[in-house]
Order: C-alpha cells, then structure tokens, then sequence
C-alpha cells in the first residue's frame, strides 16, 4: 500500500506559511513505514526541534483504479477517516530554501497517523467537520467544505498518475491551525463528534 498526501488544499493553511496558491493538487508520498503503529506513541525525531501536526481527512481505496473520472471516484472508496501528517518544519524549510524534495520531513517513520475508519455513507463529504485537540485544547477546526479540491477530485487527479489499489490511503490536506508539538502533549482526533484518535507525544 501506499500513502498519497496533498498538500496546500485549504486556502487558510496555505496564508498561515505564506505559500503559493497552487494551480493543481500538491502530491508527496509517504511509505508504509511512516504509519505509526496502533497504541504506540508518536516519538520526537532526534533530527528535528520543530515537529507539527498537521490534521487530515483520510480516505481508503477500496478497488484498483487508473484515469478514474471525478463523476466516478466515489466507486473507490467506502471510507473515510481522519489522521495526522507530523512535518519536521525546520527540516522542510531547508529542504525548500535548496529546492530540494520534502521527504525527509514528511515522511519519516511513525510521522503518519492513521486513525479509525468510518463508513462514507454516516457523514455529508461536502460538509464533513473535524477538529483536532492539544492537551483538550481545540488547535484546529476544519471543514471539508473549504477544501480547494473535493474527495472525488482528488481521487481523480492523482490517478492520472499513480495507480490506485486497494488498502492506498490518501490524506487530503489539512486546514489553518498547525503548530509544534512537545513531549508529553496529548493529541485527539475528532470527526463529526467521533473520536478517530488518541496519540501521546515522547
């Protein structure tokens, strides 16, 4: 399997870093080994003093799929889910400065959390809720209704060039509200008033 990220998708998260408004979708990859493991806390990178979470809906591929129409993207996929996309901030910065790609800052081990799935058919895609909270502070409130590119969209986009199988995760951007995380912070993930997560910093 692999993990499809998009990048700058919410227009408030794209101002907060004083980036680029893109013309099409963002895409980075993370490998299989950057999901952190069930029950496990996420651990500090030694290689980095400025880790962010980042909060996303996720959506899991259920069937094979290349040059998917958007009008036919809700076929491949049964659900969705919410997750955290760690970014060693300081490592991505020197990384961009030398035009250089993100992912020793993106896709690090244990640096994508994936929490538990629910059913597509409980929520409205188009106006899906989901917050994020730190030490029982909300940090970051979003919608999918301000996505720049909607589920199907993005499902249809990145299969123009990557293959799309069954089990492949795709994070599809998070909103404004980013910040650094420090040991012994609690993380908890929130969709649509469902608990998706519970991570502890070390």
């Amino acid at each position: 399997m692999k993990i499809i990220c998009i990048g700058r998708n919410y227009a408030k998260h794209i101002e907060e870093l004083a980036n680029e408004r893109p013309e099409s979708p963002v895409i980075f990859l993370k490998p299989d080994s950057a999901i952190l493991p069930k029950n496990n806390p996420f651990f500090i990178p030694p290689f980095s003093n400025d880790v962010h979470y980042e909060v996303e809906v996720l959506v899991k591929i259920n069937k094979v799929g290349k040059h998917i129409a958007a009008r036919f993207a809700h076929k491949y996929y049964d659900e969705v889910g919410l997750g955290i996309d760690f970014t060693a901030r300081d490592v991505q910065a020197l990384c961009k400065e030398k035009g250089l790609p993100w992912e020793k800052a993106k896709a690090f081990d244990g640096s994508a959390i994936v929490g538990q799935f629910f059913s597509k058919t409980e929520f409205d895609l188009e106006n899906l809720s989901f917050q994020l909270l730190k030490n029982d502070e909300v940090v970051q409130d979003g919608n999918t209704k301000a996505m720049l590119w909607k589920i199907d969209e993005l499902i249809s986009y990145v299969s123009q060039y990557f293959t799309l199988k069954k089990g492949d995760l795709i994070f599809t951007g998070t909103p404004a509200g980013v910040g650094k995380v420090k040991e012994n912070d609690e993380l908890i993930g929130i969709i649509e008033d469902q608990k998706a997560f519970q991570i502890r910093v070390k």
